[in-house]
């Protein structure tokens, strides 16, 4: 099976390291023309620079916030000049560097956080390409959610898990009125992968018996890597799935 996106314009937010930058350089390899952004230019540059595009297929990276809706429909009006964007991807994301801690100490500041770039930003993200892809008559949008959003988050953190089943519920929610527009919206939820510097410190907090009690819940006895993921948004995204739509992928080892 080859899976080929030439002639395809993508948009993937949170494309600076880890998840994000996989999808990236897969779709580039495959032959799409992809716009990468996120709001840490050094890495994001490294992004650009270490993809190895296909015929046809190119990185083009801009920083933006998602959570800030003028910048996204800048980013989205650029990408789609000559065209439209033909895929999404809102990898953008994570738990902003905090931590678990009880709930009568969470900070309206701490919650909102969280919410503008998981939640918001995929909002931000989708209206601004929607409109584009109800016009052709075709489109292809995919949110990285979380393993939290369908249990609990590992790290205890409860506005990341709210956030994420926030993502689940606008995935349905999205499926149903842009279906009858030709355009298909699903998700996939990773379990834990170490992909950027905050997983890092989450597998490192856990010290040796957490790390082992987690590996031990995993089936497949390994943790995801990035590249496993891009390989369920690349599927996801192509016309293989052309009849897919609504769903929640799990990538995690079959950890339940």
């Amino acid at each position: 099976m080859e899976i080929g996106f030439r002639g395809k314009t993508a948009l993937v937010t949170g494309a600076a390291h880890g998840i994000g930058r996989a999808i990236v350089h897969g779709l580039a390899a495959r032959g799409a023309q992809v716009w990468a952004c996120d709001v840490l230019p050094d890495t994001l540059e490294e992004t650009a620079a270490t993809a190895e595009p296909g015929q046809d297929g190119g990185v083009h990276w801009r920083v933006a916030d998602v959570g800030d809706a003028a910048a996204v429909a800048r980013l989205a009006a650029e990408a789609s000049e000559g065209g439209a964007v033909d895929i999404l991807v809102h990898s953008a994301g994570g738990t902003r560097g905090q931590v678990g801690q009880p709930v009568e100490e969470v900070t309206g500041e701490q919650w909102q956080d969280i919410f503008d770039v998981n939640l918001k930003g995929a909002f931000n993200c989708v209206r601004a390409v929607a409109p584009g892809m109800k016009e052709r008559g075709d489109g292809r949008i995919l949110i990285i959610s979380s393993g939290a959003g369908l249990s609990v988050s590992l790290t205890g953190i409860q506005a990341y898990a709210s956030a994420k089943a926030g993502q689940i519920g606008l995935v349905r929610q999205l499926a149903h009125e842009l279906g009858p527009f030709g355009v298909r919206v699903n998700s996939v939820a990773p379990g834990f992968v170490r992909s950027n510097p905050t997983s890092e410190r989450q597998w490192r907090s856990m010290g040796v018996e957490g790390q082992e009690r987690l590996m031990g819940s995993i089936p497949l006895r390994r943790l995801g890597l990035a590249e496993d993921i891009a390989n369920a948004v690349m599927f996801l995204v192509s016309d293989y799935a052309s009849y897919i739509s609504g769903q929640t992928v799990s990538v995690n080892g079959g950890r339940q």
